[in-house]
Formats: C-alpha cells, structure tokens, sequence
C-alpha cells in the first residue's frame, strides 16, 4: 500500500471549510478578493486536489484598496513547505486557489496611499502580509500580524493566528500567491522591500523567505561563537541555516539526512559533517560520538509528514496524529543538558509520543520559531548578500518557465533530477545573471544537471 495516497489525517479539508463557513471570517483590514483587470490574463499556478496542480490562464488583479500594489512577477519559486500544499497536508485549500509565497517582481501599479515604491521599481516581497500598525507589527513581528488572516478554524485551533500568508490555503488568510505572472500585494509599503541594481533576481528571490527562515532558527537556537548544532533535513532552510551557524562561529555543525547530493553539498560547500540516517540508523548515537557531551544546540529542519518508524506512519494514516514527533524526539535526546533547540519546521496540529519527559527533565528549551518576522531582518540579510557575506545561490540547483509548474512540483516532491532550489521565470523576467543555471526543459527532456552537486 503507498501511503502517500492517503487523505491527510486530522481536520479535512472539507470539514475545515465547513467550520470556517460556519464560524464566518475573522475580522481582517484587507480583502483576500481583489477587483480584476478587464481584458487582462496571466499565467498562474493553480491548486486543483491531491498532487493536483495546473498552470492556467487568470485574470490580472488590480487596485482594490488605497495601500495595494500591482507586480509583474519577475522570479519565483516553490518552496518545500509547498509539498504540504501540494499532498494535501494543509487544511483549508481550495479548488482553484494561487500558490507561491515567494517571488520578486517589478512594480507596475501603485494605490493612491503608496509613498515607499513606485512603478519601475525592483522589489521582493515578503512571504506574510503584514498592516504595519497593529501591536505586532509594531514589535517588529510581522509574520504575527493580528489584522491580515482571515481564518477563523486557525484561530480556534491555535489561539490566536499568524498573519496571512501570500498563497498558502484560505488557513493562512485565502491570498492569491506568488506563482504567477501578475501579483497583488497589499500594504505595498510594509510587504514590498526595493532590491539595488547591484542585486541580481537569483540572489534577491530568496529574501522574501528561505533566507530570512534560515537566519531566524539560528537566532531563535540561540547558536553562538563556539556552540556546537545539530541541523535535521537538509533542505533549503536546513542548508542556509548551516551556513549561517559557520558564520556565527560554530565550532561544529552536523547536518542530518538521507539525500546524499544533499549532505555532500552540506559537507563540501558549507563545511559542515553529516549524518545519513539511512547508514547510520541511531542519528543520537552517532551525534555523541561526535560530541560525547550532545550538541548545544538543536535545529529541526524537517517537516511533519516525513515519518520513518511504522508507528508515526500508521498514526498519520488512520487520523491519530497529523504531525510525526520523531525527529523532535531526537533533538530532546541529543541535545545537551540545558542545551536548546528550535522548530523551524513546519508542524500544524498534533502529534503523539513526544517525549516530553526528556524535555523537562533535561532542561532543555524548546523553541518554536513560529513563521520568521521577514520585515525584522531584511534589510540587513540585503546588506549581507548586497557585500558577498552570505550567498543564497549556493543551493540553486536549476532554472524553469512558469509554463512547466506542474512538472516541477511533481520532480520536486520526488527529489528527481537533483532539484533543490530552483528559480522560476516569467515572460517579465530578464536574462539569467552570470554563474546561476540555464533554463532546463521538461517537456523537452532538457534538464540540465543539478548546479550545486
């Protein structure tokens, strides 16, 4: 039986939608329904079901509110928390919705209370849409915004949501995303960063989230000159925060996963020693051989659907737990007394066996980092890659036309082809900038080999 046909466990889809129809939107001070265009199409990038995803032709949105800006996609891409979107493992999606919540673009409208961009300008925009003026965002917590997710199921579940999500399900807010030729971004002065012609797209892209994600687990893993981490999944997140531990001072940085193209681009670009858990089957065991004390600090990567024991499996089949507690257990087990850890990864609901005893008993701080305050660290991350501190290309993998979407979500969740990060361009997008991928092919069967291995 291959388990991954199964209907995510936990809230349905169709029973979330339900409640959320009953329960009747939060109150927002955005819309997630814009005015369109007349005449006006683009390409987009569409959720239909299951492994379901189609590049059809949408109208263009338009102005819809005074704070609203219009782009012409310039770069986007898919992100590994898409995969949830993608198998289904997020509640609230619907036929029909945008994906993407990370892309770039130049301006091409701009609403009558705009002040900070104008048409022409190059800008990113960040994964979350924040107001800019509730107590949150105020803090600098932008992603915690208390006044753009409409989602009353979230906020049941939780407590409280985090802010709306550029094309992440109706659970984070209901927006139109980023895989698309043409995007609206709401409070265009808050969510929209300009990029310095010295800043090519393939660098810029990845502001809008893996970079700013990435350097926020470090911090929240409270990783310092001389700490020793431990980093599960060797993702796109997983590698960047390596690389951002060796630039905080690590004295050592173990990276943990099976890809072996992965853990060597860990091993041999970043520097860092690796764990493949396909060979060594006791991950804890073969952290303290390494550091017979356990590592300082701990950094789960992963994501809640990678399940490697049958007992987690079988839990997430039947709807006895939605998220796997595997790889946190690990953590509790190797981190050192008093050490910390940090959830970067993505977990949405429950989980069982978690060892929670490990977790008191050992004085351990156990941090989610919840999703990563973009606007609080842009605009020093630029500074970064702007001087060639920190370089996010070393795990672009590979360049594709929004045209070929669909195959790429398909090749991504397979791990096929070497595929890592990509970037995706449109017909707004200019030449590709020196030392970064080609454009590969699959409908031509010209897929180039993976640049980073």
């Amino acid at each position: 039986m291959d388990k991954s046909n199964f209907t995510p466990p936990g809230i349905t889809t169709t029973a979330a939608n339900q409640a959320q129809k009953a329960m009747g939107d939060r109150p927002t001070t955005t819309t997630n329904t814009p005015n369109m265009r007349e005449g006006e199409t683009q390409l987009t990038l569409q959720w239909y079901g299951n492994r379901d995803v189609r590049v059809i032709e949408a109208p263009v949105p338009a102005i819809t509110e005074p704070t609203d800006v219009i782009c012409k996609v310039t770069a986007t891409t898919v992100c590994g928390s898409d995969l949830h979107l993608y198998n289904k493992e997020i509640m609230q999606l619907q036929r029909g919705d945008i994906l993407g919540h990370e892309w770039m673009g130049v301006v091409d409208e701009v609403g009558s209370e705009i002040k900070n961009v104008k048409k022409g300008d190059r800008v990113v925009a960040s994964f979350q849409i924040a107001c800019g003026t509730c107590k949150f965002c105020q803090e600098g917590l932008s992603s915690m915004c208390d006044k753009t997710n409409s989602s009353s199921v979230q906020e049941k579940l939780y407590g409280k949501p985090f802010a709306g999500l550029f094309g992440y399900s109706h659970f984070a807010g209901g927006f139109a995303g980023g895989q698309a030729e043409y995007v609206r971004c709401p409070f265009g002065d808050v969510n929209l960063l300009k990029i310095p012609d010295s800043v090519p797209d393939e660098k810029a892209l990845y502001l809008s989230d893996i970079v700013p994600t990435s350097y926020h687990a470090v911090q929240c893993a409270d990783v310092e000159k001389g700490k020793s981490v431990a980093i599960w999944g060797a993702g796109p997140i997983g590698l960047l925060a390596a690389k951002w531990c060796m630039l905080a001072g690590a004295r050592r940085v173990i990276v943990i996963d099976k890809v072996k193209e992965r853990l060597a681009l860990a091993q041999d670009t970043i520097g860092t020693d690796i764990i493949n858990f396909e060979e060594e089957k006791d991950v804890v065991a073969a952290i303290y051989k390494l550091e017979p004390e356990g590592v300082d600090c701990g950094i789960d990567a992963a994501a809640f659907r990678y399940t490697k024991g049958i007992l987690h499996t079988v839990q997430r089949a039947v709807g006895l737990e939605t998220d796997s507690s595997e790889i946190v257990n690990e953590a509790l087990r190797a981190v050192r007394k008093f050490g910390s850890i940090c959830l970067v990864a993505d977990y949405a609901a429950l989980t069982n066996q978690f060892l929670i005893g490990a977790l008191m008993e050992k004085g351990i701080t156990l941090r989610g980092a919840g999703q990563a305050p973009v606007q609080k660290y842009w605009k020093d991350l630029l500074k970064k890659i702007e001087s060639g501190e920190f370089d996010p290309t070393i795990i672009l993998s590979h360049r594709f036309h929004i045209d070929e979407f669909r195959e790429l979500y398909e090749a991504f969740d397979k791990k096929e082809d070497g595929i890592m990060k990509t970037f995706v361009q449109t017909r707004f997008s200019g030449p590709r900038a020196s030392g970064t991928p080609a454009l590969s092919s699959f409908k031509a069967g010209d897929v180039k080999p993976s640049a980073v291995v």
